[in-house]
């Protein structure tokens, strides 16, 4: 298994909402994105998501709830 390490990946782009790919697991793709500010709620019908903060806060507005 080839470890990543994602400090040294975080490091390497500055542009806010541009996720970059940094490891692929069982045919999914690991993304690092940094964020900042609002961003317009959208879906992927084919897709499921997982966020994981690494720095910071992420508050994310659902449809009938809010995920802090």
């Amino acid at each position: 298994m080839h470890k990543t390490n994602i400090n040294e990946k975080y490091a390497k782009f500055s542009e806010q909402w541009s996720p970059r790919v940094i490891a692929e697991a069982n045919g999914q793709y690991v993304k690092l994105a940094k964020v900042e500010g609002e961003f317009v709620w959208h879906a992927h019908a084919d897709e499921d998501e997982i966020f994981i903060v690494y720095k910071g806060k992420l508050m994310i507005d659902m449809h009938d709830q809010a995920w802090i």
